[in-house]
């Protein structure tokens, strides 16, 4: 993005249950673009867009009462929780239709926010995509490390470009933003379809740090789910191993058959029931794993099909800050936004 016109910003945060986090992060982020509008970085209505995924909590209430002290701060509502794929490609539709430079971060802020300056001098120098990643996973547990290690090594394998140690952290241009929006899956894994657009992309390294508040929103369960969008959503390989281990079974049973007709010829055959029920035991399991593996991709075709929207906006305080006249009396839109 080379010019010589300053770039509107919008800082993406979202938010699910983020009552304890938001009162320390939101003064470091507001600070961080007032440094920024007031050294001519970025244009004096550059914004933070906080979007809230469904919180259960004060999440909104504290995103309104930040949004009335100060116009820097907007808000987008969900009319539930759609999670945090849904709240990134929400707030991204949103916000690409007023600003050149997108940028997208944690509210926990473990990712270095200072390190959002360079990002902004790496656009201007003509950069599409600046990805931040982690130079360490020292704040991670061992557990965690090794499932991620091996999370970004299966998927190379299965010939998806990721980039290590990245998360969320990146600022992407208008014209990115534009073509990502292009990707219309229910359930994007968007950490998979940004390398895939193919622009010009480079990396700024931060050490990661630990968590000052709250909990983290990615258990087990949901680090499962995550990992498992990724590999359906790029690849056919789990079919294509569970027909190759298909046709190995088949093969060990033939050898199996035939050692069975020679101790038959040679008198030594043992009567019982124990093999013949491992036999069926392994391959009813194997059955079970190869439809339960079809079967989910076939769910996600029946998901795509339906063309339900991804997420609904019950509130928007974004948008009228560029349509009306007096950004610093914004009336929160309440129109429902449907994609």
């Amino acid at each position: 993005m080379k010019n010589n016109q300053l770039p509107r910003l919008t800082i993406v945060v979202p938010c699910y249950n983020e009552e304890p986090v938001l009162p320390n992060s939101a003064p470091i982020l507001q600070t961080l673009l007032q440094h920024l509008i007031d050294n001519q970085q970025i244009t004096t209505d550059s914004k933070l867009l906080f979007v809230d995924d469904g919180s259960q909590d004060q999440t909104w209430a504290l995103i309104t009462q930040l949004h009335h002290q100060d116009p820097l701060f907007t808000g987008l509502q969900f009319s539930r929780n759609y999670g945090q794929e849904a709240a990134l490609m929400a707030s991204m539709q949103v916000a690409n239709q007023y600003s050149d430079l997108i940028i997208t971060i944690d509210a926990d802020l473990q990712d270095d926010p200072t390190i959002i300056p360079a990002m902004i001098a790496q656009a201007q120098d003509g950069y599409d995509i600046v990805y931040g990643v982690r130079n360490d996973r020292s704040t991670d547990t061992w557990f965690k490390r090794t499932t991620a290690q091996s999370f970004y090594w299966l998927m190379g394998k299965l010939g998806v470009n990721l980039i290590p140690n990245h998360s969320d952290f990146r600022l992407l241009t208008h014209r990115v933003v534009t073509e990502l929006m292009r990707c219309q899956e229910s359930r994007p894994f968007i950490r998979g379809l940004i390398p895939q657009l193919g622009f010009p992309a480079t990396k700024l390294f931060y050490k990661r740090q630990p968590r000052q508040a709250g909990v983290s929103k990615y258990p087990l369960r949901k680090m499962l789910r995550f990992a498992l969008d990724g590999i359906l959503s790029f690849s056919i390989a789990p079919i294509r191993a569970v027909l190759y281990v298909g046709l190995t079974i088949c093969g060990g049973s033939l050898f199996v058959l035939l050692w069975i007709l020679i101790s038959h010829l040679y008198g030594t055959v043992v009567t019982g029931w124990s093999s013949i029920m491992a036999s069926l035991w392994l391959l009813g399991g194997f059955q079970l794993v190869a439809i339960s593996m079809i079967g989910e991709y076939i769910g996600r075709t029946f998901t795509e099909v339906k063309h339900r929207p991804r997420f609904i906006i019950q509130t928007d305080t974004y948008s009228p800050a560029f349509t009306s006249s007096h950004s610093d009396k914004i009336s929160p839109s309440e129109d429902h936004h449907i994609y």
